[in-house]
């Protein structure tokens, strides 16, 4: 059946600040249908749905899963809540959209991507970068081997919280806080994919704030000896750049995790003059709703598989622990 003109109608499950940043993208994609919002306060919900223009508002998250005119729901909620919910959705039949980390381990997780296959819906967590065209173009460069062998990949995201306020939930270790987990996951993300396997060793030191870790360095060691790095953390400016080395030259991204609607990256070959390259007008978040939508209409595995975010949480695992141990740790340890 043709997917023209077809919308997937969405119901997202709270009211988290986060979802204002996918409002836009809600809004453009020729694929959404909002639908319905929940929160545990029907006041609450009825006033998202009156700012998002969604037709309907419920006072619980139950109300929402219950709701037949839903097919799919985001979960922007704290991330010691995700596996609960994904796994009431998915027994609801709903497909899901859920925030990154899939789940605070890759145990949990793991065994969530498990549960919602068994229950024939389709789970995606909220990377949005894999989608955006310059990601798959950086993938052909690499891919045609334009900078040779990758040998070595450098990464950060940090962003300046206002104030290390311990009510914030990025600061509460019972919900899954800290930074490795809220914006580290992004690097390690993007060191697994533009190495195309996985690291076995991690070692990493963090400052640690209310048993969270608010700023944090890693070194990744892969089977065959080569080596990434990257930092992470609540207390520096806003850094969101991917360097990736090759035997013959290097690819640097500014703004990975969140492009600008002018996505800039540059090749510079053996030291010769940088080229730029630039892609124009894409939105990456409207570009991981229709990608979401399709796999969801095709009965499909959604592209990148929910097995990526298990992949990429053995590593955060292993650099938890190694931050904790002071020493360097076995991925899957």
């Amino acid at each position: 059946m043709s997917t023209a003109n077809r919308r997937l109608r969405w119901g997202i499950l709270g009211v988290a600040k986060i979802n204002n940043r996918l409002k836009p993208a809600f809004h453009a994609s020729q694929t959404v249908k909002l639908q319905a919002i929940a929160s545990r306060s029907l006041e609450k919900a009825q006033a998202a749905a009156t700012d998002f223009g969604i037709e309907t508002a419920h006072g619980s998250y139950e109300a929402l899963l219950a709701d037949p005119n839903v097919d799919a729901v985001y979960i922007p909620l704290p991330n010691s809540m995700h596996g609960e919910w994904t796994r009431k959705a998915a027994d609801a039949g709903k497909h899901i959209l859920c925030e990154k980390p899939l789940c605070p381990d890759a145990k949990e997780a793991a065994e969530l991507v498990a549960y919602c296959r068994s229950k024939n819906v389709r789970l995606m967590d909220g990377f949005m970068w894999p989608h955006h065209p310059r990601t798959h173009a950086i993938r052909k460069i690499l891919d045609e081997g334009t900078i040779g062998d990758v040998q070595r990949v450098t990464s950060a995201f940090t962003f300046q919280m206002e104030s290390l306020d311990l009510n914030n939930i990025r600061l509460q270790p019972g919900l899954g806080g800290g930074s490795l987990l809220d914006v580290g996951c992004y690097p390690v993300y993007g060191i697994r994919w533009a190495f195309g396997c996985e690291p076995t060793l991690a070692f990493a030191r963090a400052k640690l704030v209310n048993g969270v870790d608010v700023e944090l360095s890693a070194q990744l060691t892969f089977a065959d000896g080569r080596m990434a790095s990257f930092d992470c953390g609540f207390t520096l400016p806003y850094r969101a750049w991917l360097e990736i080395t090759g035997t013959k030259g290097v690819v640097r991204i500014p703004n990975l995790w969140a492009p600008k609607s002018h996505a800039s990256y540059e090749v510079e070959l053996n030291g010769e003059s940088a080229k730029p390259h630039l892609i124009e007008g894409e939105d990456h978040m409207v570009h991981m709703l229709d990608d979401f939508a399709h796999a969801v209409w095709e009965q499909r595995e959604p592209v990148p598989s929910p097995d990526e975010a298990v992949k990429t949480l053995r590593v955060l695992d292993a650099i938890t622990k190694s931050v904790a141990e002071g020493r360097e740790v076995k991925v899957g340890e």
